[in-house]
């Protein structure tokens, strides 16, 4: 898989590069937070950014460790070979979303009291953070006001506005919000020359376009199409046009029905997931919402108008209740977005 063979290893690989400029000055500086909380939208870098955060503080051969003066990890002494390999005793990795209760944060908690067995630090990297319980988030609290001083929590969220303002408050929040263009490009560049692929600058701006501004969507598309073959441009819009929101998000801009509708079919014919493709929707839907009304920690690329976007999630949300009673799926999301181009024509 390319988005884990080209993962980034060090700070200076990192191609979201603001989050990487904070980074890199929190590790210069010597004096670490305890609590970090990693905000942005899905595939932007927030794990590996906590791994490599954690190889760097634990790392043998820098300046952590009393050599030198690099903040980076080396990535071939022990300890960092352990972290990639998700192996070293003091990193630890939870996904929130399948581990949300209190009984797992109290063991998490209870394991913060030992002290570091082969590193510097114990890192607790949280992913989805915001699928924790209130009891849980409730026990981690203290923790996190008061934690032993080689303890570091790293929290990673999509939606910072499910993370109670106690846990906020406690932590140094990290822009990574969305991943820009030019960055995805400098990314799939990296991957054509690992990779050796005969592919156009073009094309790899038509995937970077295209892949809802994720690094890790945007590896998976270029892969996709390495394995097809076909890496002409006209080939790619070919394949992966019909299954971008960017696309479906043009039409409605347009309120053009003929474009919404034709993008609706050709989707479907395409095998596309209806039900999933409207919590997709509306979860960028809440976040440009969030982002007109200036709250921190969401960032949109979206044009829609205040109005415009209140009247597409009412829709949407309709529509996503009748898809179970309907003998065709795509019908509720055709007569909403039909529905949507109307309303806001008049």
């Amino acid at each position: 898989m390319y988005y884990l063979k080209y993962r980034p290893h060090t700070v200076e690989d990192l191609d979201n590069l603001t989050p990487a400029e904070t980074i890199r000055t929190i590790l210069k500086s010597k004096s670490l937070p305890h609590a970090f909380l990693f905000i942005g939208h899905k595939g932007t870098g927030k794990t590996s950014t906590a791994r490599i955060f954690a190889k760097a503080v634990n790392c043998l051969s820098n300046v952590y460790a009393g050599k030198g003066t690099s903040i980076e990890p080396c990535n071939v002494c022990s300890n960092c070979k352990s972290i990639d390999k998700s192996s070293f005793s003091d990193v630890t990795e939870m996904d929130a979303a399948s581990n949300r209760g209190i009984n797992e944060v109290k063991e998490l908690i209870r394991e913060t009291s030992l002290m570091p067995m082969a590193g510097k630090y114990r890192v607790y990297i949280i992913d989805e953070a915001h699928m924790i319980t209130n009891d849980g988030f409730n026990a981690l609290l203290k923790t996190l006001e008061e934690p032993p001083e080689t303890v570091i929590f790293i929290l990673a969220t999509t939606n910072l506005e499910k993370v109670p303002k106690t846990i906020v408050s406690r932590c140094v929040l990290v822009q990574f919000g969305s991943a820009k263009i030019d960055e995805i490009v400098h990314m799939l560049k990296r991957i054509r020359i690992g990779e050796k692929l005969d592919i156009s600058d073009e094309s790899l701006e038509i995937i970077a376009k295209h892949c809802d501004l994720s690094f890790r969507d945007g590896a998976k598309i270029l892969e996709e199409i390495a394995l097809s073959g076909k890496m002409d441009p006209e080939s790619i819009l070919k394949k992966i046009g019909i299954r971008s929101k960017v696309v479906l998000n043009e039409a409605l801009k347009k309120k053009s029905p003929s474009d919404t509708l034709k993008w609706i079919k050709e989707f479907n014919a395409s095998g596309g997931n209806i039900s999933l493709l409207i919590e997709e929707l509306l979860t960028d839907l809440q976040n440009h919402l969030l982002s007109l009304h200036k709250i921190p920690g969401n960032i949109s690329t979206l044009s829609y108008t205040l109005k415009e976007t209140i009247v597409l999630m009412k829709l949407l949300n309709e529509a996503y209740g009748l898809i179970k009673q309907s003998p065709y799926p795509t019908i509720p999301l055709e007569v909403a977005l039909l529905e949507y181009c109307d309303t806001i024509k008049q």
